[in-house]
């Protein structure tokens, strides 16, 4: 479920996020209604604000790696809030050791940040370095609104901060450790596997306290980390397979996979030509790219949309008004790993995707289908023989 578009980028929500969101504010609000005075309002109301808050920090701390990956030359699917936090969705694995710290360390310097400047107001506010300390606990008595929203925001953010730095994979700090790994090893998949292995011994910990907690009582917490412990150490495992598929498909472009000779209308071409020579030829094709003088792509011809303009007023209407204009994520440069095809939420959405070279002209046209058999293909020449 789509939220928001930040700079562009798609904020989404999962559904267990609503629980996450509903626990939050249900074990917020007493701590909340005694440090306020005893108003249950009150306290309810500064709990749904804090936890949304909390919920913004964490769209911030993501949004500073997916920054960081466009920077680096990264498509961004999008940015999804879930169960246990959030997740930035990358259209493909960075491509050197450099790329990968700069995009694994953002996040946690934003996060850093937030406990910084928080901490600073915090104190400010309540007039000492004990006195906010207090408040973060909520062992302090009475506190306003605004100290125990602040105070709350540092203190889950220093936490988060804490718990994102562990040198294990997918963690940030096992990005980071990864980085450093690919840097010596100079391979990705071998760093993969070295900071994947510390990912899963994490996530052993993590499963075995949570047991422990369980079996002494605290079943809330013994779950919560061992369900924790358990997806980490999924991913960890998952993440070597997907480096090593995606070693298999190294320097392999969108340009080696594309229908390189695209069959595309003219701008200006009256619909009824259009109709007759693009649609009536190839009768069995849905859709063609329209394109300007220049040879850039600038919409999308739709068969039913054309046949239509070509009964109303076929003398005086031309294929670019009867059109749908282009999409920016229906393109994607010919030069691109074939990588960033396989983490496409366009692709699957539109069905095919224009390629463009350097000067924005179409260049080629890679179907869903296309490409699955050109991976199919690749996949199958690199299999062992014998």
């Amino acid at each position: 479920m789509q939220l928001a578009r930040i700079l562009g980028i798609r904020i989404g929500v999962n559904a267990s996020w609503f629980l996450v969101l509903f626990v939050f504010v249900f074990l917020l609000t007493d701590s909340f209604t005694a440090s306020l005075g005893g108003s249950r309002t009150a306290g309810y109301v500064t709990a749904v604000v804090a936890s949304l808050l909390f919920f913004a920090s964490i769209v911030l701390h993501e949004l500073g790696h997916a920054l960081a990956a466009r920077r680096d030359g990264i498509a961004v699917a999008g940015i999804d809030l879930f169960f246990f936090g959030g997740l930035m969705r990358m259209n493909r694995d960075t491509e050197s050791p450099g790329s990968e710290f700069r995009v694994a360390v953002a996040g946690p310097l934003v996060t850093l940040a937030i406990v910084l400047a928080g901490a600073a107001a915090g104190v400010l506010m309540a007039g000492s370095f004990d006195a906010f300390l207090a408040i973060a606990t909520l062992d302090g008595g009475r506190a306003s609104v605004l100290e125990l929203l602040v105070s709350f925001l540092v203190s889950m953010n220093a936490v988060l901060l804490v718990l994102n730095l562990v040198p294990a994979f997918p963690l940030d700090g096992g990005r980071i450790a990864r980085a450093a790994a690919w840097k010596l090893t100079d391979s990705r998949l071998r760093a993969t596997r070295i900071s994947s292995a510390l990912g899963q011994a994490f996530a052993l910990l993590l499963v075995g306290y949570g047991i422990l907690l369980v079996v002494e009582g605290a079943v809330v917490n013994g779950l919560w980390l061992v369900v924790l412990g358990w997806l980490l150490g999924q991913a960890a495992r998952g993440a070597v397979a997907q480096t090593a598929f995606s070693e298999k498909l190294r320097g392999v472009a969108v340009r080696d996979v594309m229908d390189d000779e695209p069959v595309s209308i003219p701008a200006q071409t009256p619909v009824l030509r259009a109709w007759e020579d693009f649609f009536l030829r190839y009768h069995d094709w849905k859709w063609f790219p329209v394109r300007d003088s220049a040879g850039a792509p600038i919409g999308i011809a739709h068969r039913p949309a054309v046949g239509d303009a070509a009964e109303r007023d076929p003398a005086a209407t031309t294929i670019d008004s009867a059109m749908e204009p282009i999409a920016a994520d229906q393109l994607i440069g010919s030069q691109e790993p074939i990588e960033a095809l396989m983490g496409s939420a366009a692709l699957r959405r539109h069905g095919a995707l224009l390629a463009v070279d350097e000067d924005n002209r179409l260049v080629g046209v890679i179907s869903l289908r296309r490409f699955s058999r050109a991976l199919s293909a690749r996949l199958a020449e690199q299999e062992p023989v014998g």
